[in-house]
Formats: C-alpha cells, sequence, structure tokens
C-alpha cells in the first residue's frame, strides 16, 4: 500500500485481535484517513494504538452506517474476530431486523450471513474491500514457511485434511481440521481453531503427530472472513503434539510471520503454504 492522501477514507469495522491494529498501521504509514468502528464485546482497544473512533453492538447496524457516514468513509473492511451471538443477544436495531428477514434462512450460514452484510453496506454506498486489498503481504506463501517439512505422513496427512475442509468449507460449516495418520481427530466448528486444537489433544493416537490444515472455504469471498494463524495458532499446536500446520497459501492470513516462524522451529514443528486443490498429488508425494 502505498503513500497516497487522496486515498478514499478507510472504515475499518473491527472485531477481536491484531488485524485492526495491523490495518490502522498500514493506513498511517500510506497516509490515508481512516475511521475505526469498534464492535462491543469483540474490539479489544487494548490491543488499538488509539481508541475508536465509536462502538457498537453487532445488532446496531443502522447507527453503524450513520456513524460511518458521518465521518466520510468511502470504503469499509472488516478486520478481527467477531462471534456469532444468538438472536436474543443480537438485539437488531430495526435496519439489523429488516436485514434478517430479507435474507431468511441464508442467515444460519456464515458465508450467507456475511454476503448478505456485504450486500448491505455495498447497498449504502459503500465500497467493500478486503483485508488482503491492504495488507497483501499477510497471505501465506506456498511452500515451507520455516526450517521444517512434513515428511511422508505428514503430506498423506495434509491430503485427507484437504479433502475434509473442502468439504466442510463447501457446507459452510468450518475452516479446519485435525488429523492425524490418516485419521480425522476433530473439524472446526464454532469453537475456533485453539478449542479444536485442545479438544483434539485428548484424541491423539500415539506415533506421529498430527497435522492442523486451515484452509479458506471454496468460493468464500475474500472480504470477509478469510482464515487467519500467528504466533498463538503454532503454540497450541506444539501444546497439543501436532507435527504441524498446513494452510492454504494466497487464502490464509499469516499474523507476525516472523515470530510465528522462530516459535515453529523453536518447537520443531513444520508450517506449510499449500494448494488444496492439489491433494491428490500431494497424497502421493515422495
Amino acid at each position: 500500500m502505498t503513500t497516497n492522501q487522496s486515498q478514499a477514507k478507510l472504515g475499518i469495522i473491527a472485531g477481536g485481535g491484531e488485524l485492526p491494529t495491523l490495518i490502522i498501521d498500514a493506513c498511517i504509514a500510506a497516509g490515508r484517513p481512516y475511521f475505526v468502528l469498534g464492535l462491543s464485546d469483540f474490539v479489544q482497544p487494548d490491543l488499538l494504538p488509539e481508541e475508536p473512533g465509536a462502538v457498537i453492538r453487532l445488532g446496531e447496524v443502522g447507527k453503524g452506517f450513520d456513524h460511518l457516514k458521518k465521518n466520510g468513509v468511502k470504503e469499509v473492511v472488516m478486520a478481527g474476530r467477531v462471534g456469532r451471538p444468538s438472536l436474543l443477544k443480537l438485539k437488531p436495531d430495526l435496519k439489523t431486523t429488516k436485514m434478517l428477514a430479507r435474507i431468511g434462512i441464508q442467515a444460519l450460514g456464515d458465508d450467507g450471513l456475511l454476503a448478505a452484510v456485504i450486500e448491505e453496506i455495498e447497498g449504502e454506498g459503500f465500497c467493500m474491500v478486503g483485508v488482503d486489498d491492504i495488507l497483501s503481504n499477510l497471505l501465506a506463501k506456498a511452500g515451507p514457511l520455516g526450517e521444517f517439512e512434513p515428511d511422508n505422513t505428514g503430506w498423506v496427512d495434509i491430503a485427507r485434511g484437504c479433502e475434509v475442509v473442502r468439504a466442510l468449507g463447501g457446507a459452510d460449516v468450518g475452516q479446519a481440521a485435525i488429523v492425524q495418520q490418516g485419521i480425522v481427530l476433530g473439524v472446526e466448528a464454532a469453537e475456533g481453531t485453539d478449542a479444536l486444537i485442545d479438544r483434539c489433544r485428548h484424541l491423539n493416537v500415539g506415533g506421529p503427530g498430527g497435522v492442523l490444515i486451515k484452509l479458506r472455504k471454496p468460493g468464500q469471498d475474500h472480504r470477509a472472513d478469510l482464515p487467519t494463524v500467528g504466533a498463538r495458532t503454532v503454540e497450541s499446536a506444539a501444546a497439543g503434539g501436532l507435527a504441524g500446520v498446513a494452510v492454504e497459501a494466497n487464502g490464509v492470513l499469516v499474523i507476525h510471520s516472523d515470530v510465528m516462524i522462530q516459535k515453529a522451529n523453536a518447537a520443531g514443528i513444520f508450517v506449510v503454504g499449500i494448494d488444496p486443490t492439489e491433494f491428490e498429488r500431494i497424497a502421493i508425494r515422495e
């Protein structure tokens, strides 16, 4: 992202984690104007370089649009972890209620809901962009990201994991799975990757450790909910006895890759960027 004072003002809808801060830092470095709209219960102000310009509940879509328009926002990016609340906790305002009524059963799946949110944002006159449009350097690169690489057992587990996660993603369920020696120990649902790793720790079958496979859902809109890994993922994988982590090259965001790689090297586990469409070839790799 190059410095350009004439760039459109960016509205950052901020959830949890470090992604909102990285986007703010990129805007500051580029001289780009921005406005931070925090989501209460999710945004972590202690991780941000400054207080959000405004904070709303997830169900206050109308109020959020008012803040964005009032502050001259032209482009919008969604960044950071956001848990999915129940309708009771959502307490939707009129705008949110109308949106949910319009999308109906689509709201049952994350992709359908996020697609509806993007459509709603763009229907209000904003241009929706993805985190990777602003921080393209965060996308995982192909090949080993550290000192270690999978052995043949690891590659077979990766192939099996790709098959499983692509099926999960096609059903709009999750973005990750753990496979050990061809056995699927667990798949990711609403609990998140760290909880998946912790749950599978007790299912270890012995012998070579398993592999965490994390992919983008087939056909997933890159502007919403790209899967993310970082140092914490590697720490959890190591603590869970895994042999390594495989992520989709150009489809998964890597937060602070240098720190993540240092931790992977220190723990003796691999992190590798893969093309999930090649999983059949991966399975017979020597």
